[in-house]
């Protein structure tokens, strides 16, 4: 049985469901808001590629690297864009979450924040994680920030570690958070959450 298992993740009008083919209009509709793909220091796919890049999500599925999610408006049903379940270390309880991106009507709002409650909430709380980690570009520093914020801690950076969209080499920023310090971030997500509602 995989460590990560299918389910649906709903709250404050976002939806988590696991990516599938039935997406790749949606998916492609969201990339297309804000043209992301020409982000160099992002993985959303350009409009072609939409179905390899939910193909290949799927075949980690199956491998049990990672577990993508669709992201969604739950009133439209709109896709907002994807976050996934990755680098999935069952025997030591560890999980990544990556492979974040949202269209661009949906960023700077309550989606991002919603979405990492959940997964976190799920990882610590219902799979009994140990350490949840997160990685980004060095130069993603929005990436970075948005971390920071949920309260996670940085490990340290991984010089030359991977390949950008454009051929040139990364450096990845690792970043972490224990168990016992997800109390007070769920605290914190809350309270952001909180402040969005009444500033609407």
């Amino acid at each position: 049985m995989s460590f990560v298992q299918p389910l649906v993740m709903c709250q404050n009008g976002v939806r988590l469901e696991p990516l599938s083919l039935a997406h790749e209009e949606g998916l492609r509709a969201a990339a297309a808001d804000g043209a992301l793909w020409k982000l160099r220091i992002t993985s959303v796919p350009e409009p072609q590629d939409t179905r390899a890049y939910i193909e290949t999500a799927l075949q980690m599925r199956a491998d049990g690297h990672r577990f993508a999610f669709a992201v969604r408006d739950d009133a439209t049903g709109e896709v907002l864009g994807s976050t996934s379940f990755h680098d999935i270390l069952p025997a030591v309880k560890r999980v990544e979450i990556g492979y974040t991106w949202y269209r661009k009507s949906a960023q700077r709002s309550h989606v991002n924040t919603t979405c990492k409650l959940l997964m976190m909430g799920h990882a610590f709380d219902q799979l009994g994680c140990n350490v949840v980690g997160w990685r980004t570009d060095n130069f993603n520093f929005a990436s970075q920030r948005a971390i920071e914020r949920l309260g996670a801690r940085k490990d340290g950076v991984i010089r030359g570690h991977a390949l950008r969209r454009d051929g040139t080499i990364r450096d990845t920023v690792m970043y972490s958070m224990r168990a016992g310090e997800w109390p007070e971030a769920r605290a914190q997500l809350l309270y952001l959450l909180e402040l969005h509602a009444h500033a609407q």
